[in-house]
């Protein structure tokens, strides 16, 4: 399938998968390598999306699961949060969130991020973001870096998590989905050229190619996570909270508000 074919066939499944369940996709996506920019040629299609149920199912004292998942084939991964799930992650400035809700490949687009987009700025917390990422990289770097033989795409699997925390000790904000942009904005220069090399070899190559470890990459990463890790020691916890303004935000959007006395 191309870019183009699922432009056009997933707006058609997520509206069958709205008849069947009863809710309304409020926006969906394309998440994990395509949208970060630098998927293989055989790379699958990593479809998420946020839906919203019909008011009484909110009012159950036995709720339904809050995820819908289709099941994986070779062509795409589909998987969608209830707006009560996003809301929950959202207090928590789940990285994941924030990535979908920014990725420059959208299925089905409401209004629904342009009123979400206040109480992400407001949710979103600088040290839980940093403990995310950090914590991604080092568990990537364990299970995927450290044999003698090495799959490309694993590289930045650890590296786009490293400068995605290096984005947001630089500008205090959440960072860019776009790989690219993080390339630019806060790679250093010396490893441009082998960042540049490894990316043109993940994209042309097959997903489960191998090669030998990068030793000037590794050297990089592991000393980034050092560092990220003294700078998150360093920040203060998250006295804030932001459950009066979420349940204000859901009683909304679920029409639920009359209820609320």
């Amino acid at each position: 399938m191309t870019q183009e074919e699922m432009n056009i066939l997933v707006p058609q499944k997520l509206h069958e998968i709205e008849e069947k369940d009863n809710m309304e996709v409020l926006w969906a996506c394309e998440s994990g390598s395509r949208a970060w920019g630098f998927a293989s040629a055989d790379s699958d299609f990593d479809v998420r999306f946020i839906y919203r149920r019909k008011p009484p199912y909110y009012l159950k004292l036995n709720p339904g699961r809050d995820v819908i998942e289709l099941p994986v084939d070779d062509t795409w991964d589909v998987s969608g949060w209830d707006l009560d799930k996003t809301l929950k992650l959202l207090e928590r400035s789940n990285p994941t969130l924030y990535e979908w809700m920014n990725s420059p490949i959208v299925y089905i687009e409401t209004d629904f991020r342009k009123r979400l987009q206040p109480l992400m700025r407001e949710c979103f917390s600088e040290k839980r973001m940093l403990y995310h990422y950090v914590n991604t990289a080092k568990s990537n770097m364990k299970h995927h870096l450290a044999s003698d033989h090495v799959v490309p795409k694993k590289y930045f699997y650890v590296l786009r998590p490293v400068l995605a925390c290096r984005w947001i000790m630089k500008y205090h904000k959440a960072p860019p989905v776009l790989f690219e942009t993080l390339l630019n904005e806060v790679l250093p220069e010396g490893l441009t050229v082998t960042v540049s090399k490894l990316l043109t070899l993940k994209i042309s190559g097959p997903e489960k190619m191998t090669i030998s470890p990068i030793e000037e990459l590794s050297t990089f990463l592991t000393d980034e996570i050092r560092n990220i890790e003294a700078y998150l020691s360093a920040l203060p916890e998250n006295p804030d909270d932001h459950w009066d303004a979420l349940n204000r935000f859901f009683l909304q959007e679920t029409g639920l508000g009359e209820f609320a006395g």
